[in-house]
């Protein structure tokens, strides 16, 4: 059976947003390549490794694309890429694109449990990881796992001169001579690219996104933060493998031609550096990692007024742009001070939605729901609120379910039609799970969410997934995770446990047994409480808000590991 990634949009719909220019109607390499023409000695990727031209950037994607081409990849084929945000990673980007394959990319760090399922789901017939990063072997760990994926033929391993046996090395795919080589020109409209987002369910979801989609609707989003047209110099500090990070090669570069400065690892130290060595016009993270960022500041010496631009100690970009987790006034204050520029609170998700606050404020506008998620573009997904239950459209001021439609609206979710039938109507409305409502000036409030997810760090972890896991852990009788409010990272993974009779299980123990299931570091519980039994409501039903409260008091036999681990 052939992977099914159709259109769940009307095709009138979808077509009437190239007609009226909402998306550029052009494959993501097609995009690119103009770019490359139009200016060919621009800086495309400034890495540890220095800076990196349109052209020569170009010529490696096309030399990958033939090489792949040469190995039976064959246009809308899924490739998964597990690669740190560095130049390899664009060149990936661009080559898929190039061949018409469609790109599957997850973030290094993720368990090999997570990435069986990721590669099984999509039918991947490759995978491109890198051999080593931060003790993480993931081609060698994909090799391993390559046995239980009939589909995937071919690992290929990045990163090291000779390649695990077993694997084949990228450099000498990126060896081929391309002369010959035709890219392959993709319906704009079609699949180009698969977004992973934990979300709430117990396996990561997959979405499949057109370049349509993305160029033109995710790219509409940063258009609006580009005030004067000049071509953005974007500083990620989320992976590019992330929903947040998608907004990198498709819209930075084929979008609007600009220049994406990559750390291959977050850390405050290095962030900053890379501020004020390459004075990006956009810098895009989580509140977490500006947090950490403000805290490394608070510690610098003061220097003097003038030297970092107009008093500043940092050159200021254009925008703070903060997603994936909730923000809060303090640190959208702390981090204008300390940044010399607007602060845009951005919500959105792989799912499909996106809402901002522009530049027009120094600071995000508050209310008492907190900061405000933004005002929706229709150019990039429309937003309304509705009953949960009925779906019928709620007046202003009213709270209820988000749902988005827009240029932006992925095509469907991948190998999972009870998704579509769960989070899509059949308008093409996307469901988000948020609660929410729109007041008279239309700007858009979060409230809430339908189900539970714990946010750390802009990562969703569902609760469900670790709970499965450690339902099986010899010392664990019962057990539940909740998340708990936390000032750097948003939200922490609590595990409250029932222990089994015998010596109780510690937060050391229960990571080493998901490690040992393949779950990523990320998503295991950072605090732990030992109870008796766990409450339950009226309704018979684990009370989560009694724990939550449990845990808020201090009677936990909890265990907090230093944030900037994290």
């Amino acid at each position: 059976m052939n992977l099914d990634l159709t259109d769940l949009l009307p095709a009138a719909l979808r077509r009437s947003w190239a007609a009226d220019g909402s998306t550029p109607d052009l494959d993501l390499y097609g995009l690119y390549r103009a770019r490359t023409i139009a200016d060919p000695h621009r800086t495309a990727v400034i890495d540890a490794k220095g800076p990196l031209c349109y052209t020569a950037l170009d010529r490696r994607a096309r030399a990958l694309a033939a090489g792949l081409r040469h190995l039976g990849v064959a246009p809308g084929e899924v490739v998964g890429v597990q690669l740190p945000a560095r130049r390899s990673a664009v060149v990936v980007d661009l080559a898929l694109a190039a061949l018409g394959a469609v790109a599957l990319p997850f973030p290094v760090g993720r368990g090999g449990r997570e990435a069986e399922s990721l590669l099984r789901r999509s039918r991947a017939v490759a995978v491109i990881a890198t051999t080593q990063h931060r003790g993480a072997r993931h081609a060698e760990e994909l090799r391993d796992l390559a046995p239980r994926l009939p589909e995937l033929r071919q690992v290929i391993a990045e990163g090291a001169r000779t390649a695990p046996e077993g694997t084949l090395a990228l450099s000498q795919l990126m060896r081929t001579d391309a002369t010959d080589f035709v890219p392959h020109r993709s319906d704009p409209d079609a699949a180009a690219r698969i977004l992973v987002s934990s979300g709430s369910e117990a396996e990561p979801k997959m979405v499949a996104y057109s370049a349509n989609a993305l160029a033109g609707g995710r790219g509409n989003f940063l258009a609006s933060l580009i005030p004067d047209g000049t071509p953005p110099r974007c500083l990620f500090l989320v992976p590019l493998a992330s929903a947040f990070g998608s907004n990198a090669t498709a819209v930075t570069l084929a979008r609007h031609g600009g220049t994406l400065v990559l750390l291959d690892h977050f850390t405050p130290a290095a962030a900053l550096a890379a501020i004020r060595d390459h004075r990006p016009t956009h810098v895009l993270g989580v509140p977490t990692a500006v947090r950490m960022m403000l805290d490394h500041l608070a510690g610098e010496p003061a220097e003097p007024a003038g030297t970092g631009g107009d008093g500043h100690r940092l050159p200021p970009p254009t925008a703070l742009v903060l997603g994936g987790a909730p923000l809060d006034g303090a640190t959208a204050t702390a981090a204008a001070e300390a940044f010399g520029c607007p602060v845009v609170n951005l919500y959105g998700s792989a799912d499909g939605v996106n809402c901002h606050t522009g530049l027009e404020h120094r600071t995000p506008p508050t209310a008492g729901t907190g900061v405000v998620a933004g005002r929706p573009d229709p150019r990039v997904a429309d937003i309304r609120i509705v009953d949960p239950q009925t779906h019928e459209p709620l007046p202003v001021g009213r709270t209820g379910e988000i749902v988005a439609r827009g240029p932006m609206t992925p095509l469907r979710y991948v190998g999972a039609p009870e998704l579509d039938a769960r989070y899509r109507t059949a308008e093409g409305w996307v469901r988000t799970g948020d609660l929410g409502f729109l007041d008279e000036e239309g700007l858009l409030h979060l409230v809430g969410r339908l189900k539970d997810v714990v946010i750390r760090g802009g990562a969703n972890i569902s609760p469900a997934e670790v709970e499965r896991e450690l339902h099986g852990h010899p010392q664990v009788r019962d057990l539940v995770c909740v998340g708990v409010p936390d000032p750097l990272m948003g939200e922490r993974l609590a595990v409250c446990v029932v222990p089994a009779p015998g010596p109780s299980p510690t937060l050391d123990s229960l990571g080493r047994h998901l490690a040992g299931r393949g779950v990523g570091r990320p998503k295991h519980p950072e605090r732990l409480l030992l109870v008796d039994e766990l409450p339950l409501t009226p309704a018979g039903k684990v009370d989560r808000a009694a724990l939550r409260a449990l845990l808020a008091s201090g009677t936990s036999a909890d265990e907090q590991p230093d944030p900037a681990s994290a």
